[in-house]
């Protein structure tokens, strides 16, 4: 498995940026599944490998793993600030296209994510369903009105920079709203876990019978945990072992 730190140019955020990306050796890059990782408020695109063994699941699964940076912009095109969203959603999969050869094919697509990481992908997912053959969350953000009307000072400052003054959260940064819009024949697969210690396991069972009862192919899980690296090392092997068991060595 290759492990490579790239740092590269963003035209849509206009500056440089970083991304970790491990890739197996043996394959085509054009027929690998392909993970876009994401990660939470206080990492970077260093946690995931740092912290867990994420690199050793995907070398199990001959699976592509993509981690890239967008500091605590909660996934946002920010009001006042960079278009992170715009980045992640759209010029991200077109550069790692071009770079490393993957396959745009909904089949060998997939993107997970932790905590604020865990709102972006099922943001992403949501925006565009058909995209992605699957989507993992863990503990993740899932009614963000709720988190922007019961936060710290600090964290109120940095929601005004992506939402403006008003705080209004836009439709197509609400879960539940863009959840509305979707039918069962649109969605992929999903497995969602989270801690059940952890202030978000309420929010995430939740929005998991929400998915159940638009007829989404679910997988939710809780066991005892908090929101720390430990729970999500178990979570991210449940994933990749949820999805690509079938291929194991």
């Amino acid at each position: 498995m290759a492990h490579i730190r790239c740092d590269f140019r963003s035209e849509v955020m206009d500056m440089g940026t970083s991304m970790t990306v491990f890739l197996p050796e043996s394959k085509d890059c054009a027929s690998v599944r392909v993970v876009y990782l994401l990660h939470g408020l206080a990492d970077n695109c260093t946690g995931w490998a740092r912290y867990t063994s994420v690199e050793r699941y995907a070398r199990r699964y001959d699976v592509a793993v993509v981690i890239p940076e967008v500091q605590r912009s909660f996934y946002s095109d920010m009001r006042f600030g960079i278009p992170y969203y715009s980045f992640i959603h759209d010029e991200l999969p077109r550069l790692c296209r071009n770079m490393f050869g993957f396959s745009a094919k909904r089949e060998n697509n997939y993107v997970m994510g932790l905590s604020m990481g865990g709102y972006g992908t099922l943001k992403c997912v949501l925006n565009t369903p058909k995209r992605y053959a699957g989507c993992a969350a863990f503990s993740a953000v899932t009614d963000f009105e709720h988190e922007v009307n019961n936060t710290t000072e600090q964290r109120t400052a940095e929601y005004k920079a992506m939402f403006g003054q008003s705080l209004r959260i836009p439709a197509d940064s609400n879960l539940h709203r863009l959840l509305d819009k979707r039918s069962a024949g649109e969605l992929p697969r999903f497995y969602i876990a989270c801690g059940k210690q952890d202030r978000l396991c309420e929010q995430d069972e939740e929005f998991s019978g929400m998915l159940k009862a638009k007829g989404a192919s679910v997988l939710f899980e809780k066991w005892d945990g908090i929101h720390n690296w430990d729970f999500w090392d178990v979570a991210v092997e449940k994933a990749f072992r949820y999805f690509f068991e079938e291929t194991a060595r």
